[in-house]
């Protein structure tokens, strides 16, 4: 696995860009300069971060997310972690 986290990942198991071992590292996403805790799926070549909105879910249950675009930097949390550590 890269030092670099992948351009678009997702947090929805149905997503085709969901990726398990990735997301168990820890991935950290600053959005325009301010770091972001509720992101819920990002691509950073495409600038966009999709959020979840509190409090409002839709017909299904699942939270509402809103697609914000800016300038999107993801980094891993523990980057001297190694893959299958926790």
């Amino acid at each position: 696995m890269s030092d670099a986290p992948p351009d678009h990942l997702c947090n929805d198991p149905r997503s085709k860009y969901y990726d398990e071992a990735v997301l168990s590292r820890g991935i950290g996403i600053r959005f325009n300069g301010e770091e972001k805790t509720t992101v819920e799926e990002y691509c950073v070549s495409e600038g966009w971060v999709r959020m979840a909105v509190p409090r409002a879910l839709d017909r299904r249950g699942r939270p509402m997310t809103l697609k914000f675009s800016g300038k999107v930097e993801a980094y891993f949390l523990n980057a001297e972690a190694e893959p299958g550590e926790a």
